[in-house]
């Protein structure tokens, strides 16, 4: 048929295309564009291995622990390892902004060697902790300490022993509780906190050293439908709850958060706004995500956190944090 069209414009003196031609054409055309923005896309994610040829975006990426940085074993895999690893010696500076105490974390990456002086966190390194509530800046030097009301951590006591939650008190690198419980243990071996010291009275808890935050753990539908409930209201105007992990509650002194402790580091560094891309999952990211010029939320997050983000990476059982690294950074 194209063939016919061909013979008959040329007896009739026609030098262009035919309507058959065209349209073959153009279906052509069109499928060579999609091929091309499919190509496109898939070079958005640099190789690994191949971030020496790129240039950095940004100077820092600030990067949650728990549901981003870990995966759902509690663990850096690998693959997320390795892409740390070749950030850094881009000379892109890793800063960890976690609920966590600097003890865990060291813990933690010091199981795929990214601890000490040349890795991402050590004692001299900067760092935001416990939801902000310890800020350490050059040289690991405390820049920024919160403590919580006596009376709320009192408070907070009374109802861990009358209701048998398991609460944890947090204070710098100690961990203290009221009774021991399987929960109790995990937050040690699942999570790297520090192991809890048992009291044996609140009065002893409340003497032994001052007190950033609580954190109860209870399985997540009672933290839903009880513990956030009960505690929004009786620490109203004089503490501010929080959660990072749906089976746990934390419960931080008022008018603190994780990023206000990135806002002070930033401050503390001579760092903006501009020059950092954030990456987290839980409501306790949100300020960091928005202050960030590049925030991502990884597709585990919780949907208020993904709300607010820029960008939603794979999940942290993905290697989210790596993606966003060779796909965003350079």
């Amino acid at each position: 048929m194209e063939r016919e069209e061909e013979l008959l414009l040329k007896n009739l003196g026609w030098k262009g295309k035919g309507l058959i031609r065209s349209a073959c054409d153009a279906e052509t055309n069109s499928s060579s564009h999609q091929d091309s923005s499919d190509d496109e896309l898939s070079k958005d994610r640099k190789k690994e291995g191949s971030l020496r040829f790129y240039k950095p975006k940004f100077s820092y990426i600030f990067c949650d622990m728990d549901g981003t940085l870990l995966n759902s074993k509690s663990q850096i895999t690998p693959t997320t390892a390795e892409a740390l690893r070749e950030a850094l010696s881009r000379g892109v500076k890793i800063v960890i902004a976690t609920g966590k105490a600097r003890p865990a974390v060291i813990d933690i990456l010091k199981m795929v060697d990214l601890a000490g002086k040349d890795g991402i966190v050590s004692e001299v390194s900067p760092g935001v902790f416990l939801q902000g509530l310890l800020v350490y800046g050059r040289q690991g030097r405390q820049i920024f300490k919160s403590n919580l009301d006596p009376n709320i951590s009192r408070e907070a006591c009374l109802y861990s022993l009358e209701n048998k939650v398991p609460l944890i008190a947090f204070s710098e690198g100690r961990c203290l509780t009221l009774f021991d419980h399987p929960l109790v243990h995990s937050l040690h071996t699942v999570y790297h906190e520090p192991k809890a010291e048992i009291m044996p009275s609140t009065e002893h808890l409340l003497a032994a050293a001052d007190i950033q935050k609580m954190l109860f753990l209870d399985t997540a539908e009672r933290v839903a439908s009880t513990l956030r409930p009960y505690w929004s209201e009786a620490t109203k105007s004089r503490a501010t709850v929080v959660q990072a992990v749906p089976d746990m509650l934390e419960i931080v002194p008022l008018g603190t958060s994780k990023g206000n402790g990135v806002k002070m580091l930033l401050d503390h560094l001579g760092v903006t706004a501009k020059e950092i891309m954030a990456i987290g999952d839980g409501e306790n990211d949100i300020e960091m995500l928005e202050l960030a010029s590049l925030g991502i939320a990884l597709s585990n997050g919780q949907e208020k956190t993904k709300a607010v983000a820029d960008v939603i990476g794979i999940s942290n059982d993905e290697d989210g944090v790596a993606d966003a690294i060779y796909r965003y950074a350079f």
